[in-house]
């Protein structure tokens, strides 16, 4: 296959890309990635400071970012990021939802106020920005991709993260409902599933014993890089490379969920 025929297959000129947690480590990677094959990609985060890195990346790489403040964790803030979305770019073909925080605290010691903020990032987040930016899809007509972020421990139970593993799962279960509701308007949904790469929510929980157990359980013996989804990631967001693709879980962990003893 030629140079070209993978430009076309792979390529996203003309698409808007909106990505929710795109100031991260991870959906920061992946922006670049949706840029540089020819996205306009709209970071949403909070931290002016870490957009402004990231759009000196994208833009020093020749790419189109844009970057709107925003708290994602009610209905109304997500309808008015959809409308600056729209102002600003015009339209959104691709979504990505990567807002997502995790704790170390022991089950019986959770409080009700921290299980409240991680399921209200976690899920609810995504349950909401689905709701709003879906609406304007299949009112639109036209098809989309959504990618959600999910994770490891929303396929395998981990030790250590209760609350995280199951706002996850809850992530996984809706996406491929999501899926199957929206397949035949050309909308496809699938779950990013990043195995094991050292980012700013999972610092905490990244003990010298975590790490052991985590290498001794990863057959290629070492953590993820950021770069390493944006392959993955171009995938599920090309409607020709990924148009058959939706429901899915596409796994990228250097083996971890291949491993049992």
């Amino acid at each position: 296959m030629s140079a070209n025929s993978l430009k076309e297959l792979f390529g996203l000129e003309g698409q808007v890309a909106v990505v929710i947690g795109g100031t991260g480590e991870l959906c920061g990677a992946m922006a670049e990635g949706l840029a540089q094959a020819g996205a306009e990609v709209v970071l949403v985060g909070r931290s002016q400071a870490k957009a402004d890195k990231r759009l000196e990346a994208i833009r020093s790489a020749g790419g189109k970012a844009h970057f709107i403040a925003a708290d994602v964790g009610s209905k109304a803030n997500l309808e008015q990021l959809l409308a600056d979305v729209l102002k600003q770019a015009g339209k959104v073909d691709i979504l990505v939802n990567g807002a997502g925080i995790n704790s170390p605290t022991p089950f019986l010691q959770i409080a009700e106020e921290e299980l409240d903020n991680i399921l209200n990032i976690n899920f609810r987040s995504v349950f909401l920005a689905c709701q709003v930016f879906g609406k304007y899809l299949v009112d639109r007509g036209e098809g989309g991709s959504i990618i959600n972020l999910g994770s490891m421990s929303g396929l395998l139970p981990l030790s250590r993260v209760f609350t995280y593993s199951a706002t996850k799962s809850a992530v996984h279960n809706l996406s491929k409902n999501l899926a199957r509701e929206w397949a035949t308007a050309g909308i496809r949904v699938n779950i990013l599933v990043p195995g094991f790469f050292p980012a700013e929510q999972n610092k905490k929980v990244l003990t010298e014993e975590r790490v052991a157990q985590i290498m001794g359980h990863t057959p290629m013996k070492r953590f993820g890089e950021a770069k390493e989804l944006v392959g993955a990631t171009l995938l599920l967001a090309s409607a020709k490379a990924g148009g058959f693709i939706t429901g899915h879980e596409l796994v990228v962990d250097g083996g971890y969920a291949s491993m049992t003893i």
